[in-house]
């Protein structure tokens, strides 16, 4: 199959590999644990692993984008590093 039109690159590959790990992480976690631990964090309602999962990916995706409108020649490793912090954040208080 040619998969040239999708412009798949390394970076790209390792991204996407990359998710797909976290989702199978996830799911082991999940059926080690069922019920995702829902708690009451900063939002006011209840969310579970899966919710916090969502939400730092979302809010990671934005971080990525707004670097790259706000800070285009410098290196994508620095928003990376505040995605990382914001994912920790999100699992801990959210």
């Amino acid at each position: 199959m040619n998969l040239n039109w999708m412009a798949w690159t390394k970076p790209t590959a390792i991204f996407f590999i990359t998710i797909f790990c976290i989702l199978v992480i996830m799911t082991l976690w999940e059926r080690k644990s069922p019920g995702g631990n829902p708690r009451i964090g900063v939002l006011r309602f209840e969310t579970t692993r899966g919710d916090r999962l969502f939400v730092t990916l979302l809010g990671s995706a934005y971080i990525h984008i707004i670097w790259l409108a706000l800070f285009a020649s410098l290196s994508l490793w620095w928003a990376f590093g505040i995605a990382c912090i914001y994912g920790i954040c999100v699992f801990k208080w959210v």
